[in-house]
């Protein structure tokens, strides 16, 4: 195989290994439930927006309070921050197979852990075939 090729499939490889887990997450409204920091569960809706390549902006809506943060996808994880700058938040999440991100996150300066997950979006199921008219008999 020539030099050239094997560079050019070499390259296609990793292009394809790194974009992998950006491609897993999509931008859209993702039902969130989790736990607080004092073990009570919450739940509401996050909406994620990608911004580049594998960075994200966050909008979570959660009650009647609204959290914003930045996110970014580093390998099968999904790491974001949030709030104010007097007490910052931070989370990690797992991404898994069908784009679900399973996590912890807590506020800095907390001694506990919230969990989270977030369930992305059904995908919309494919437009029904147009039907055919039946085939003319001789």
């Amino acid at each position: 195989m020539p030099r050239f090729l094997r560079r050019a499939a070499c390259l296609s490889i990793l292009l394809a290994l790194a974009a992998t887990p950006a491609l897993a997450q999509r931008s859209g409204a993702y039902r969130v439930a989790g736990t607080n920091l004092d073990g009570t569960s919450y739940e509401g809706v996050v909406l994620l927006q990608q911004v580049g390549i594998v960075s994200f902006t966050l909008l979570w809506r959660v009650g009647g309070t609204e959290i914003r943060g930045v996110g970014m996808v580093s390998g099968h994880n999904f790491a974001v921050t949030y709030g104010s700058t007097e007490r910052p938040g931070l989370g990690i999440y797992e991404l898994q197979p069908d784009g679900t991100m399973v996590g912890s996150w807590t506020l800095v300066g907390a001694n506990q852990i919230g969990t989270e997950t977030l369930t992305p979006p059904p995908e919309a199921p494919p437009a029904p075939a147009a039907a055919r008219p039946p085939a003319p008999r001789p």
